[in-house]
């Protein structure tokens, strides 16, 4: 009794195919996902409404993308671009963040635009 004509442990042509077909929608989807991010921060920068803004940040939170506001953290300029500073009495303060001018994302790790913040400096 023959139930195929391949040997045992090779891929048909058909599943060839569904791979190369699932990985092309899955590489179409991550493609388009990051349009929809972008668009998404584009309108984020734009946005006069708090109740929007919080909207579209919530809703990025829920696919991953996380807003970064450092303020009161140690200033990381790998992680930080500073935009400014502000000279302080207080020592304790030199070198954190004082404010975050611009929220900068995080995609699961990834940073996708680092926040642009001001920086207490010693005077």
């Amino acid at each position: 009794m023959t139930f195929g004509t391949e040997p045992v442990g090779s891929a048909s042509e058909t599943d060839v195919e569904t791979t190369t077909i699932a990985e092309e929608l899955l590489d179409q989807a991550l493609a388009e996902r990051r349009a929809l991010v972008r668009l998404c921060l584009y309108a984020l920068d734009r946005a006069r409404s708090s109740g929007v803004v919080e909207r579209i940040e919530e809703g990025l939170a829920d696919v991953g993308v996380t807003a970064v506001r450092p303020d009161g953290e140690r200033f990381d300029p790998s992680r930080h671009e500073a935009g400014g500073t502000v000279p302080t009495d207080d020592a304790a303060l030199a070198g954190l963040v004082a404010e975050t001018e611009v929220v900068g994302f995080v995609d699961r790790g990834r940073t996708l635009r680092a926040p642009i913040v001001t920086v207490y400096t010693a005077r």
